[in-house]
Order: structure tokens, then C-alpha cells, then sequence
């Protein structure tokens, strides 16, 4: 097991940057020109980023992101 401190500013960042990804994988997931194998690895890689998100943000915004896991397999 890793731990890591951040300060208030790279908890904010980091907050951020996770955030933006997610949106991106979302688009992703959802644009018909991509083929269920592409989906399938966008879905795995959402998963963890996810779970790294789960750790700093509150419920409310981390529902924001939750998936129907059966949606991209």
C-alpha cells in the first residue's frame, strides 16, 4: 500500500483533474462511432479512475459519476 499527502491546493487539483477525465471517458462511452471492445477498455480504466475519485470526494458529487455497471460491458 502507497499513501500520499497533499496539501489543500493539490487536493483541489487533483479533485479537478480526476473529474475532467471521468467526463471525458463518459463522452467516450457514449458516442456510437466506438466499437464495444474500445467501450469495454474506456469502462475498465473508468472503474479505477473512479475508485481513486471515491477516495476525495463527498457522495453527492461522486454520484454524479456512478456508472450502471451493466451499461458498458
Amino acid at each position: 500500500m502507497l499513501g500520499i499527502l497533499f496539501n489543500d491546493k493539490e487536493c483541489k487539483e487533483l479533485d479537478y483533474v480526476l473529474r475532467k477525465e471521468l467526463d471525458e471517458m463518459l463522452l467516450d462511452l457514449n458516442d456510437s462511432r466506438l466499437d464495444g471492445d474500445i467501450k469495454q477498455a474506456i469502462a475498465r480504466r473508468y472503474k479505477i479512475i473512479f475508485r481513486m475519485y471515491a477516495r476525495i470526494a463527498s457522495p453527492k458529487e461522486l454520484s454524479r459519476y456512478a456508472l450502471n455497471a451493466r451499461t458498458y460491458r
